[in-house]
C-alpha cells in the first residue's frame, strides 16, 4: 500500500504513515541506498527488521524527497544527516511513521494494540492519571497513555525520565482521535505538551511538536555519527 497519509501539520511540520505490504525485493526498489544504509541493511537477519528499514527510508523519500538521509547520535537517537530538520521515528508491526519540523521538536509514537498491556500498566502510570473502566475503550486509552508518553520521552531527548516518575498525562475521556495535554517534571526539566492521538485499525498513534524558540535544528554546528539503524 506505501504511504497512506501525508499531512502537513503546519508550514513547517510534517507527518506520515506506511502501510508495509510489499514484499522485501518491491520495497527495496523503491528506495536508494547510500553505502552506509547498505552496510546496516546487510546486517539484518529476519525480514521484518528488512521490512522496517526499507519502509523508514521509502517514507522519508514520500516526505522529504530521495536524497534525504538518517544517520543516529550515540543514544540512537535519529537525524537528518543535513541536519535541516528535527525527526521523529516509529514502527509497530505493519506501519511506519515519521514526524519532522524545521523550527518544531517532534516526538512520535504508534503501538500495535495486540499485548495485555493492563499487565503491565502499573509500570508506566501514575496515581494522578485516569483510565476508563469502559472494557470497550479500556486498551484503546491504556496504549494512548503509553504512545503518550514515548513520544514525550522522545521530544525531550534526556537519559534517566520515568515514565511513571516523570510524565504525566492528564486526564481525558478518550475518543478515536483528540488533543490531550501532558507534562514532564524532572530536576532538569519542567515542561507542558500539547499531544494529539488517533486510531487506525488496531494501532494507536501519538505525536507531539513543540516550537522552543531559539534552538537549532540538529546537525548546524555539531557532529552526527551513525549508530544502530532503525
Amino acid at each position: 500500500m506505501g504511504c497512506i497519509t501525508k499531512h502537513y501539520l503546519n508550514e513547517s511540520t510534517i507527518l506520515g504513515v506506511w502501510k508495509i505490504e510489499e514484499d522485501i525485493r518491491t520495497l527495496r526498489a523503491l528506495v536508494e541506498l547510500d553505502e552506509d544504509d547498505r552496510k546496516r541493511y546487510r546486517v539484518f537477519k529476519s525480514n521484518s527488521r528488512k521490512l522496517e528499514f526499507l519502509s523508514v527510508r521509502a517514507l522519508l523519500a514520500e516526505l522529504l524527497g530521495k536524497e534525504a538521509r538518517i544517520v543516529y547520535n550515540k543514544n540512537n537517537k535519529p537525524f537528518l544527516k543535513d541536519g535541516s530538520r528535527f525527526i521523529s521515528i516509529s514502527h509497530s508491526h505493519k506501519l511506519t511513521a515519521i514526524i519532522c519540523s524545521s523550527d518544531e521538536k517532534v516526538g512520535i509514537d504508534l503501538e500495535y494494540m495486540s499485548a495485555n498491556i493492563g499487565a503491565i500498566a502499573f509500570k508506566f502510570l501514575n496515581r494522578k492519571e485516569k483510565v476508563t473502566k469502559n472494557p470497550d475503550n479500556r486498551k484503546y486509552h491504556l496504549y494512548i497513555h503509553w504512545c503518550a508518553k514515548e513520544s514525550l520521552y522522545k521530544i525531550c531527548d534526556k537519559e534517566g525520565i520515568s515514565f511513571r516518575n516523570n510524565i504525566r498525562i492528564f486526564p481525558f475521556e478518550v475518543q478515536e482521535s483528540g488533543e490531550i495535554k501532558g507534562e514532564v517534571r524532572t530536576r532538569k526539566i519542567n515542561e507542558s505538551f500539547d499531544l494529539f492521538y488517533s486510531r487506525y485499525d488496531n494501532y494507536a498513534i501519538v505525536w507531539t511538536k513543540k516550537n522552543y524558540g531559539s534552538n537549532k535544528v540538529p546537525g548546524e554546528g555539531q557532529p552526527l555519527t551513525a549508530s544502530r539503524p532503525r
